[in-house]
Parts: structure tokens; sequence; C-alpha cells
């Protein structure tokens, strides 16, 4: 068998012309000898393959998944779910897993390998978390013997059989897995691990390991952090640099503190007779070797801002505010942070100049390090006006009693549709209920009625982010609200948001029936 194959190599290589290949027995004669060599090298290959005995040493079979512990979903919510997967319908199927893994159910064992896939998406990396809880024991399972779903692993509840060989030997995303895994269980030995083999990773995967980090992020991570600041790669660089901005009392943000009192501080002026106290700025005149190394860019990108792009100075300021632990102001002013934003701003000899910069800059901090007070202070000192997705940012930040209706009362004070819709209302977290589910649904049925235009547009986007954030055990009491309204060119609009409800109502009950 070896000989004949190799007699039809040799022709192969050669070209038929130079070296006919020989007849197998059995095999028609004549003919085109190209031809002929294909046939027979098809039939060759396929009795070489059947010539072979299967190995029967050597290879250790794969344990079994281990019994599932959570129950199964109903089968219309099992029914429900692969209809959603078929459609790639991202935001229903978003809350199809959340309302499963809050009820503790898992997904029908059909639908673990598509959820899988689903969670390597970058696009969908947000569902990780709940999709980890729903794929049970077998979804772990599955992970355990395909790297690509190796994202699984660090988010299960039940990892299944950690084996600490993969640090070693692993692909990078069964080493991510790992080390955010440990982190949870024990975060200086993770971090040890790390320190270990640091100087022989690549960049890459510096960067990755280095963000798991912010699991279990605490003071004795700030030593290994401030080191990679020096790192030679600029991701790594930026990853520690946020790491250490989102930790209490660390070096970092206090060098950002005393840049930020270099450029920000208070000034007392007597004005018509009676004293006062002013924010004087003075934005950093260049970009230094330590503001680069503490992870200001030199380039901010639109540094978080609406509108224009500011100038260098000016953004640099920003972004050094940004990094700035918010509890510096109050000492530095004396004042409680709604005080604080009630001072008038001046930079140089103009009035007024610099407080965008400044009240974006604390805008910026307060997102980051999620200060309710500080939220709270800006959303109601009026001082970001023409800052509306800011604006709604921050009512994310506020204690959920106080959200709905800070952000009911930015709903109201916004005449534009198109920005309601796509700089407000897209941005503000759901379930939306309350004052602001009542203001959302008044302003819709307000844009049914309107004449064709521009608001139609706004009122599609607004009736999209609507359907799947009002409560849908309500779609019955919006149908109603909604009947009767409607131009030709909105009906469809009207149909959709309430269809969408219903569905969503369906699928609460399927879930929990």
């Amino acid at each position: 068998m070896t000989e004949v194959w190799e007699e039809h190599v040799g022709a192969a290589l050669l070209g038929t012309a130079r070296r006919v290949p020989p007849v197998l027995a059995g095999a028609p004669e004549g003919g085109d000898p190209a031809g002929r060599l294909l046939d027979q090298a098809a039939v060759l290959a396929v009795r070489r393959r059947a010539g072979f005995r299967a190995g029967r040493g050597g290879v250790d079979p794969v344990a079994p998944a281990p019994a599932e512990e959570l129950p199964v979903v109903p089968p219309d919510a099992a029914e429900r779910l692969d209809d959603l997967l078929a459609g790639r319908r991202t935001e229903l199927l978003a809350e199809w897993l959340r309302l499963a893994a809050a009820r503790g159910l898992r997904a029908p064992a059909r639908a673990v390998p598509h959820l899988l896939d689903l969670g390597r998406e970058r696009a969908h990396r947000d569902l990780r978390g709940d999709l980890a809880a729903v794929v049970g024991r077998r979804g772990v399972w599955l992970a355990l013997q395909n790297p690509r779903w190796a994202y699984v692993i660090a988010l299960a509840a039940d990892p299944g059989t950690d084996d600490p060989d993969v640090w070693s030997t692993g692909t990078r995303e069964q080493r991510v897995a790992h080390l955010a895994r440990l982190r949870r269980a024990d975060p200086d030995r993770a971090r040890a691990e790390l320190a270990a083999v640091w100087r022989g990773e690549r960049a890459p995967d510096r960067a990755e390991f280095a963000a798991a980090l912010a699991t279990g992020l605490a003071a004795a991570d700030e030593e290994f952090l401030e080191a990679a600041l020096d790192d030679r790669a600029g991701e790594v660089r930026a990853t520690a640099a946020a790491l250490l901005a989102r930790l209490p009392g660390s070096a970092l943000g206090a060098r950002m503190a005393a840049r930020a009192r270099g450029c920000v501080r208070p000034e007392r002026r007597t004005v018509r007779g009676r004293a006062q106290t002013w924010i004087s700025v003075t934005p950093p005149a260049e970009h230094d070797e330590g503001m680069a190394r503490d992870g200001v860019p030199f380039h901010p990108e639109g540094s978080f801002a609406p509108g224009r792009t500011p100038a260098p100075q000016q953004a640099w300021l920003r972004e050094i505010l940004a990094r700035t632990p918010l509890a510096t102001w109050p000492d530095v002013f004396a004042l409680p942070p709604a005080g604080i934003l009630a001072l008038p701003v001046t930079s140089g000899a103009e009035p007024g100049r610099g407080a965008r910069d400044v009240h974006l800059g604390l805008a910026r901090a307060a997102l980051w390090q999620r200060d309710a007070a500080w939220a709270r202070a800006l959303l109601d000192g009026g001082v970001l006006l023409d800052a509306p997705a800011v604006l709604a940012d921050l009512a994310g930040v506020l204690p959920e009693a106080e959200r709905a209706g800070a952000a009911a009362g930015l709903v109201r004070w916004i005449a534009d549709p198109k920005v309601l819709a796509e700089q407000v209302l897209a941005r503000l977290p759901s379930p939306w209920t309350g004052d602001l589910a009542a203001t959302v649904a008044g302003t819709i049925a307000t844009l049914l009625d309107r004449p064709a235009g521009t608001a139609n547009t706004a009122l599609r986007a607004l009736a999209r982010d609507a359907a799947h954030r009002l409560d849908p055990a309500l779609a019955d009491r919006y149908a109603d609200r909604f009947a009767g309204l409607g131009t030709p060119e909105t009906v469809t609009v009207r149909d959709a948001l309430v269809a969408t409800l219903r569905h969503r109502h369906a699928m609460t009950k399927e879930l929990c029936p």
C-alpha cells in the first residue's frame, strides 16, 4: 500500500506527462491520466485511513459532566430562548438571562453552546455575568474542554475542576479566567502568581492580567500597579493608572490631587464691598513625564466633553480633575460639594472662563468614583445644562430610590426630543419606574400626534428604549394610554412598543409561572 501511494505522489509531483501512475486493480484503463491519478488517489486515501487501528493507550478519557443542581427553565421559556437565539434579539435575550439568573434557573442543555459562543463576542460581553449563571455545571464543564469559553470559569459559582497547571500551560483566556477566580478567593496569592511571571509575558497578556486585578482591588495591590506605570507597553500603563485612580488613598491619587490644587484654588475677592470666594483656574502649561506616567493622555479623545474639542491645556485639566479624589475639594474650599459648585469661576482676568472645564472634570470624577453626593450636587447645581448626556450618566450614580425622580426632572427639562432620546434616555439604566415612567409615557403620547418630521426619528428611538425599560406588567395600561393616538407615520411605532411590552410580560410569566 505504501509503495503504491508513493508512486502516485511521485506522479503528482512530476506530472502525468513525465510519469504515468500505475493502474489499480479494478480501475478502468485509458482516459485522461491526470483524472485517473486523482480518482485513484482518492481511493488510496480511504484505504490508508481504513487500514489504521485506533490507539488504545495513553489517552485519559474526559470525565463526564457533573450532574446539574439548578432546575431547568420551564418548556415555554426554553422555546422562547430558542427563538431569541435564532433571531439575535440581544436586548430581550439580556432580559431573559437576567430573569433566569435571578430565579436560580438554568438554560436547557441544547442552548448552552450557543450561549457560550454568544458570550465570546465583544459586543455581548456585558451578558457574561448572567450567562455564566444560567449555563449550569454543563456549561462550566464545556468551558474546561474549550479554551474559547474559558471566561465562564472565572464567573461561575461552581468552577468544576480548576486545574492549577493552566496558569503555566493554558491559553490567554484560560489564564485570565484562572487569575480572576483566584483573585476572588485569594487576592494576595493571585497577585504573587502574576508577579512571578510578569516580566516574561507579552504586552497584550500583561494588560489583560493587570485588568484582572480589578477584582478585589485593595491597597496591597498598589506597589505592583505603581511598578506597572513604568511598563514599556502603553496599554499596560493605562490599565494600571486606571486601577490606581480607583484605589482610595493611593499615591497616584495624592499626586493628582497635588496637580489639581495647583490648577484649581480658592481666590478671595472683594466685589461691591463684599468679600467673595472665587475658583481660580490655571490649566497646566505643559504635558510632562509625570502626567504621562500617571495616565493623563497627551491627546485626550474629546476629554469626555460634548461639543467642540477643547484646547490641549483644557483637556489636560479635565483629565487631572477626573482622576483627583473628590475628598480633596471640601478640604481646599472648606465647603460641601453644592457650595463649591455655586462659586464663581475665573481663569485669568476673564470671569466665567474655565468653569466648564472644572465642572466636566468633577463630573467625570463623580462617575469614576461613584460618588452620589457629588452626582447629586452636579445635577441640582445647574452647572452642566449644556451637557445632558453627562447629567444622564450622573443620574445613574444616585441611589435607586432617587434615580427615577432625578431622571424624570431631566426628561421634563429637555425640550428637544432628539436630544432627549439620544443623549438622555438611552443612557438611563432600567427599569424605568414611578415618576420617570409616567414622564416618558407622557412624552411618547405627545410625540405620537406630532406631524411627520424630525420628531418621528426621535420617537422611534425613544419608543425602542421605552419598550425594553418600562415595566412589562403594565403593558395593557400603556396600550390603553396610547390607544387612539398616532398619525399614519407613527402608529407602527406605537404598535411595536406595545407588542414588545407584551412580549416581555409573557416572557416574565414563563420564567415565573
